[in-house]
């Protein structure tokens, strides 16, 4: 499509968008960690569209104890050996923790597109494409420069919201577009 041409950086939410997200709870280890459908194909496909990839995601249940930021590393080495079986891979994952809405780090605040910025000055934020199912990632890719993709795997697309340039069923779906 028009609107992805060019785009060299893909910034990722995790749960609902690459897995099933729990309702009302926290995938807590890596057995609770389920991958949508065709997720691994969707990969495949980025890695011929973008030069990088990346993970960001609020976790709060590091923040209310549920979990340790060692339980958070095993979820996404787990997810890791997956893609890497086809020979595709996340460049960096970045996490919020924290309970406070406000934290730097925490979506919609631009704190892990800062901090993959300081790892990756190649970022060109112009250039890249934010993919969620939530208002603030959408919030979080436009404050950035980015493109922004929602994903109605977990609720209705929002009404009369400029945060977003197109949506999709699913995150295949939206590697088919391209």
């Amino acid at each position: 499509m028009k609107l992805f041409n060019g785009l060299k950086c893909l910034f990722l939410d995790r749960d609902g968008v690459i897995n099933i997200e729990k309702e009302n709870a926290y995938i807590l280890n890596k057995h609770e960690f389920v991958l949508y459908e065709n997720t691994i194909e969707a990969f495949q496909i980025f890695k011929t569209h973008f030069d990088k990839i990346f993970v960001v995601t609020n976790q709060r249940g590091i923040g209310k104890g549920l979990m340790s930021h060692e339980d958070l590393h095993d979820i996404h080495h787990h997810l890791q050996e997956q893609l890497q079986k086809k020979n595709c891979q996340i460049d960096q994952f970045y996490y919020a923790p924290d309970l406070d809405d406000y934290a730097e780090l925490r979506k919609p605040n631009i704190g892990m597109g800062l901090k993959a910025k300081e790892d990756f000055p190649q970022i060109e934020f112009q250039k890249s494409v934010m993919v969620g199912n939530n208002l603030s990632d959408m919030q979080f890719g436009k404050q950035l420069g980015m493109k922004t993709i929602f994903l109605t795997t977990t609720q209705a697309l929002p009404l009369h919201t400029d945060s977003i340039n197109e949506h999709y069923p699913t995150l295949y779906d939206f590697a088919n577009s391209l």
